[in-house]
């Protein structure tokens, strides 16, 4: 019988706050870090979520002496540090780090590859800086990688080969994911409409959220939940462009309530990842709806973070486990009219509700799909 694995900490750094009751208090109030922002010298100021860097450095500066890190990293070792300080590391905890591009800005004007470019060697100095002794294991598959690597510590944990794990995820907005984004014009003109039928496109968001995970259930713990089950399928669809039929979507979905022994009538809510492109949306309702998850409440949190790539699934997973606690649906902002072809019982206002079993989502690029159940224990 496989061993039950808990998350039971967690914490974020976002443009909302530097820790989760932060991010918590500014969600309810319905505020959102997405604003218009000029990141890029002699291009037109654009929709983005993102963190004061100057805030960030005084908030770093309170917390550490060294300064031989990289902005990614600051956020990193920030929304790390509270765990590292309540949760003891041991010769058999996993040090998990999840990005889509890292430290990417460091190529910007160099002739040759600077060695923290590597995913291995960030990895590395930060699971260093904290003492960690076991190799770092780095999670990096597009948009769906902060989901994968909860699944990835859950697997691990339940294989014997570790006794509990610290998942870190993190990205920031960077020239290079920008041009990517917009060689697809796939960024919007305007804040992000997740499912709405004027939604034009995403907004770029950066965030690190870090989350401890567990083979032992502590009484004495705030909160704990539990990782019922999990699933990452790839569609083998199209380089960029999601399923038509959500294929992918469907089978992850199908596979991780299979094994959490759980029904689509006992899914309490969606965070899904509603990233407000045309296709992704779609794609996501098509697969809802085979599932039966049509009247499921729902929400996206991208008008509210942007899209924060491998930090957007793991950042998502926190904000839906303090709804849970806090007995509260959160609202999918900027969604007004339905703008997919199959319906969704999409979250409009804060709304209280018992929150026990929670499917979580992901897709990205290269056909990948993601999704984790949590049961609130």
């Amino acid at each position: 019988m496989k061993k039950d694995i808990f998350i039971t900490d967690y914490n974020c750094i976002t443009p909302l706050g530097f820790d989760v009751s932060s991010n918590w208090n500014a969600l309810l109030e319905g505020k959102s870090g997405v604003a218009l922002h000029q990141i890029i010298e002699n291009h037109s100021p654009f929709y983005a979520s993102k963190i004061d860097s100057d805030e960030l450095e005084k908030e770093f500066q309170n917390n550490f002496n060294n300064q031989n890190f990289t902005r990614l990293e600051k956020m990193f070792l920030l929304s790390l540090k509270p765990l590292v300080e309540k949760h003891s590391i041991s010769e058999d905890t996993a040090f998990i780090l999840s990005t889509t591009k890292g430290n990417i800005s460091l190529l910007k004007n160099q002739t040759t590859l600077p060695e923290d470019i590597f995913l291995s060697k960030t990895a590395q100095k930060l699971a260093n800086f904290f003492g960690f002794t076991t190799k770092p294991i780095v999670v990096s598959n597009a948009c769906v990688s902060g989901v994968m690597a909860i699944a990835v510590a859950k697997n691990m944990i339940q294989a014997g080969k570790y006794k509990d794990a610290f998942v870190i995820a993190g990205d920031e907005i960077s020239e290079f994911v920008i041009s990517g984004f917009s060689s697809f014009q796939a960024i919007g003109t305007e804040i992000c409409k997740p499912y709405d039928k004027n939604r034009d496109g995403i907004n770029i968001g950066e965030a690190t959220a870090t989350v401890y995970i567990t083979s032992e259930f502590n009484k004495n713990e705030k909160f704990s939940f539990k990782i019922l089950g999990d699933s990452a399928i790839n569609d083998a669809n199209h380089i960029s462009g999601p399923s038509r039929t959500g294929d992918g979507l469907f089978a992850s979905i199908q596979n991780a309530m299979n094994e959490a022994n759980v029904s689509s009538k006992q899914i309490d809510f969606i965070s899904a990842h509603g990233t407000a492109t045309i296709y992704n949306d779609e794609m996501e309702a098509i697969a809802f709806n085979r599932m039966n998850l049509q009247n499921v409440p729902l929400n996206s949190m991208k008008g509210y973070y942007g899209h924060c790539l491998g930090a957007s699934g793991l950042l998502e997973s926190i904000i839906s486990m303090e709804s849970a606690l806090k007995n509260t649906l959160i609202p999918s902002k900027n969604f007004e009219e339905t703008g997919t072809s199959q319906p969704l019982n999409i979250i409009k206002e804060n709304q209280p509700a018992e929150i026990k079993y929670i499917l979580k989502t992901a897709s990205g690029f290269g056909g990948c799909n993601a999704a984790v159940v949590l049961e609130k224990c």
